[in-house]
């Protein structure tokens, strides 16, 4: 028996999130289709992030047992073969029997986009949100800054978050304006369920000018979930990498 550690990447548009669901196709689903098929074998990966419906990813992990001949490393090149074309392994190694993606210290890296321009851009409709009103960048980078270091986040977790603790520590937040799209990059050590999204949705809110920058300090010192803005669609958020440390 040896465990396999999988680097994914998806396009999440056609797909109910990461995680198994009755009735839905998920990334997690299919991933287990394909390996059962190659393998022969009963296979359920585990994942290192469950991401929403519609949420993207360059680098996802997950690992499966099995008892294959196959070389380790092969196992991108042959999964590749039976796997929809909106997902790809991108890389595949042995990892200890007793590793598990969710139980290490890592670092995620996270990128929101928002088309902030007059008019959308179809071919960017699943990739980013469209938001037309005018969005001060510097407006948003003071009130991101309040969110770095460690915190109580429960205030920007929805109330579904079955964590133990909602503290967590970001590292960092740069938010930039390329042409006709602002990019929030976010580094932390783990997020809660809809963290990324409401930080996204509440910094839209600053940038709009709904909010004062310094609102976001009160944010997360009140601790409730009703003083952060709304949760950014799906459709713009992408898990960028996932780094052990």
């Amino acid at each position: 028996m040896k465990r396999i550690l999988l680097e994914v990447a998806y396009d999440g548009t056609n797909y109910h999130g990461w995680q198994i669901q009755p009735n839905a196709n998920t990334i997690e689903s299919e991933l287990n289709k394909a390996l059962c098929h190659l393998t022969g074998e009963e296979i359920h990966v585990i994942g290192a992030s469950r991401t929403d419906s519609g949420v993207h990813a360059l680098c996802n992990l997950a690992v499966f047992n099995t008892t294959s001949r196959i070389p380790a490393e092969k196992f991108s090149y042959a999964l590749n073969q039976g796997l929809p074309e909106d997902i790809r392994i991108r890389n595949a190694r042995e990892v200890e029997a007793n590793f598990h993606p969710r139980k290490c210290h890592s670092i995620k890296t996270y990128r929101y986009s928002i088309l902030n321009t007059a008019f959308a851009i179809p071919t960017q409709r699943h990739y980013s949100y469209f938001y037309h009103y005018p969005l001060n960048v510097e407006l948003m980078v003071q009130g991101a800054s309040y969110l770095e270091g460690e915190h109580d986040f429960i205030a920007f977790s929805n109330q579904r978050t079955q964590a133990e603790s909602t503290i967590r520590t970001i590292y960092s937040i740069q938010i930039e304006k390329k042409q006709d799209t602002i990019e929030l990059v976010v580094k932390g050590s783990g997020f809660l369920y809809n963290m990324v999204r409401l930080i996204a949705g509440t910094l839209i809110q600053v940038g709009r000018g709904y909010y004062l920058p310094e609102y976001v300090k009160e944010i997360l010192e009140g601790c409730e979930r009703g003083k952060a803005g709304p949760v950014a669609p799906a459709k713009g958020l992408t898990l960028v990498s996932y780094e052990f440390v």
